[in-house]
């Protein structure tokens, strides 16, 4: 990984064996979903939804199969074929590096997290990269990001301020910005750009019903959906799974944050693995 700092914190930005990020495109439509944190429930109905079926792409943003089913999940990634583009999450480096025995895990979950996927699971992790470009009909190029474009651990929220975010933003080439991270829907305009965050597929902030997936379209505009899913399913399948933090897990699902509140913590933190 080739790190830097920022304010003495670490920064996780692109791996070593990455050069100038990809660039896609341009295409119509592009289905972005984030935080997928392996519930399948969720992760299928959304897969399922007209508009994300018939995207010339679906962004996967990032903390793709930290969650009860990993592998799984991963194999669900596979089946969408070259139309899926990953990048990397913080939660997908932890997972790549305690699978490599790069990193020793600091708890039990992490331990059985890693050890829920196949060796061909972990080196798809290995190889996810930082960030990628699509050109997208109506928008122009997008940069997809999880955490932010210094670091995939870096929070953006809709109460970030403009300084912070053009600091942040300061090596874009692009008018939009889309990262997760947050598990925070949102979509608004700071510093000259527009910056936006598709929330979670699988383990959202909100305050809607349990059973709420969140997710965006791009192209020719941003739109902001969401998707209901059998979130009891999802509960079942923790549970089932032996996920040693299945009941914190299931508290998140059924009694998520509200918004208000984590934007709050989330600036007073500025990064969070």
């Amino acid at each position: 990984m080739d790190d830097s700092t920022q304010d003495g914190v670490t920064l996780y930005g692109p791996a070593s064996w990455e050069g100038p990020v990809h660039r896609y495109g341009p295409v119509a439509r592009v289905a972005v979903l984030s935080d997928i944190h392996a519930n399948i429930p969720a992760f299928e109905a959304v897969l399922a939804e007209p508009d994300v079926a018939t995207a010339d792409l679906v962004v996967l943003l990032g903390d793709l199969t930290w969650g009860p089913q990993p592998q799984e999940t991963y194999e669900r990634i596979l089946a969408l074929g070259e139309r899926a583009l990953c990048v990397r999450g913080n939660a997908d480096r932890y997972a790549a590096e305690i699978g490599t025995a790069e990193r020793v895990a600091g708890t039990p979950r992490q331990s059985w997290i890693a050890a829920q996927h196949s060796p061909e699971a972990i080196g798809f992790l290995t190889r996810v990269p930082f960030a990628v470009v699509v050109e997208i009909d109506g928008l122009g190029p997008v940069h997809f990001c999880h955490g932010s474009p210094r670091s995939d651990h870096e929070l953006v929220t809709p109460g970030t301020p403009s300084e912070r975010f053009t600091s942040l933003s300061a090596a874009l080439d692009t008018r939009v910005l889309v990262t997760g991270h947050t598990h925070l829907q949102f979509d608004r305009v700071v510093a000259g750009l527009r910056s936006v965050n598709p929330g979670s597929v699988g383990l959202p902030y909100h305050s809607a019903e349990p059973g709420t997936a969140y997710w965006a379209l791009l192209g020719p505009d941003v739109q902001l959906r969401t998707t209901h899913y059998d979130v009891s399913d999802a509960v079942a399948r923790a549970r089932l799974a032996a996920d040693p933090d299945a009941e914190r897990y299931v508290d998140t699902l059924m009694n998520p944050p509200v918004p208000e509140k984590i934007v709050a913590q989330a600036e007073s933190l500025i990064f969070v693995e």
